[in-house]
């Protein structure tokens, strides 16, 4: 099965290696027809710490990497 991957923007990277990706989804409420905006938090991977708060990048999923880390980013979108 072929691996998820999300774009969103960096909204933390205040921990060691880690980033925390805000992904955005949009769809069309079923009954009303409006089109609505959902936010998701992942945290990913970052090994070279490179990504600061505000860039916009792309993650993929993995293995666990810790408790919480089940994604890492693969490039800058």
């Amino acid at each position: 099965m072929p691996k998820r991957i999300l774009s969103g923007v960096v909204t933390s990277d205040k921990n060691d290696q880690t980033i925390t990706v805000s992904v955005e989804r949009r769809f069309t409420h079923p009954v009303l027809k409006k089109t609505i905006r959902k936010s998701k938090k992942y945290r990913a991977h970052d090994a070279a710490n490179q990504f600061k708060t505000g860039d916009a990048v792309r993650i993929e999923e993995c293995a666990p990497v810790s408790k919480t880390k089940r994604w890492q980013v693969v490039v800058e979108a």
